[in-house]
């Protein structure tokens, strides 16, 4: 158990989800204490039935924590994480910032449980499009070991935060009352469209959201052969993150042998009846944490090609929820902080 836990951007879109969450599930703790920016500090979240005074996220508020889970942009976990595990604090951090960092383990706790055991005082969570598809990956590599992933996202807006989601409902209200919008949040108009960019320009014309998948994937699979191809799309969708998905396997998968793979596997769901209409939508998936799987077809150009269909909460499963089973982890393998004073990792 740690004594005391800290919820870092407490006030966000995810932290509020993680603060939730832990309330929920009774995560084993005795104090706790949530930081935000100076803009956010002094307003309060209620927990467990207690009011919190928020306070404002600087080097001395880290003094006495045990674990921070942080929810925040990169650069702000860039400068916090050191400031926590400085005064002996273990960090489960969302952003982007130390992910591949090669001294941080990558971390989804039905893929790669044991990397949390090598951690230098921060461990990482995945980008919410990665962790849904190596949770769909993990039981096919297992039985058959996937060669190569072609993937094509369609991101929901709150995948953007708070800004994300109130601009698809502004966007949309502007394009129905046929108003001029100008968008703020997305580069361009996001209501009744597709805009087929999430992140900068990164190399060979893919962009940093779609290298994120590549780059992370290989690092929670522990195998760096794997060819992943990547096309992100951001999608006029509230919540819930959608992927089509095509693997090739070493060894030929059947669809009866998929889903009994699925099936089987702890925090999968499979709603595949394409006859009656069934399989995973964005709507049917919200407030969930489960990754839900259908749509499973042998790949008709591929002999050892299959493809399917993957739907999750993105900002449960692809964030808060995956941080809080981090944490959780931790807990059950007695992993705690490293002695004060050890070095950070590299950054």
């Amino acid at each position: 158990m740690f004594d005391t836990v800290a919820v870092v951007g407490a006030t966000g879109a995810v932290g509020t989800i993680i603060c939730r969450m832990l309330a929920d599930r009774k995560f084993p703790l005795k104090h706790i204490k949530f930081l935000a920016s100076s803009r956010s500090a002094g307003s309060t979240l209620r927990f467990a039935g207690r009011d919190y005074v928020v306070e404002e996220m600087t080097p001395a508020a880290f003094e006495g924590v045990d674990l921070a889970i942080g929810s925040t942009p990169d650069e702000t976990a860039r400068d916090f994480a050191p400031w926590a595990v400085e005064r002996g604090c273990l960090v489960v951090d969302e952003s982007g910032y130390w992910r591949m960092d090669p001294k941080v383990p990558l971390v989804v706790p039905e893929v790669n449980p044991e990397a949390v055991e090598d951690h230098h005082g921060i461990i990482a969570s995945p980008n919410c499009s990665t962790t849904q598809m190596v949770v769909a990956m993990k039981p096919l590599h297992d039985a058959a070991r996937i060669r190569r992933v072609i993937v094509s996202t369609y991101q929901a807006t709150s995948g953007m935060g708070l800004a994300g989601s109130k601009e698809l409902d502004a966007a949309t209200r502007a394009a129905v009352a046929a108003e001029p919008f100008k968008p703020q949040a997305f580069a361009h108009p996001i209501a009744f469209n597709l805009i087929p960019q999430i992140g900068s320009h990164k190399e060979q014309g893919y962009t940093s959201e779609e290298m994120k998948m590549v780059y992370e994937t290989r690092k929670i699979i522990g195998d760096d052969s794997i060819q992943v191809c990547p096309t992100c799309v951001r999608v006029p969708v509230d919540n819930c993150h959608s992927e089509s998905i095509l693997v090739e396997t070493e060894k030929k998968l059947t669809v009866e042998d998929a889903r009994r793979l699925f099936a089987a596997t702890p925090g999968i769901i499979v709603v595949d009846d394409l006859a009656a209409k069934s399989y995973p939508m964005p709507s049917n998936c919200n407030g969930r944490d489960e990754v839900f799987i259908g749509r499973i077809r042998e790949d008709i150009s591929s002999p050892n090609g299959l493809a399917f269909w993957c739907v999750s909460d993105n900002l449960r499963k692809g964030a808060a929820t995956n941080a809080v089973q981090i944490a959780e982890l931790l807990v059950r393998k007695g992993i705690t902080a490293r002695r004060k004073g050890q070095p950070v990792a590299s950054g």
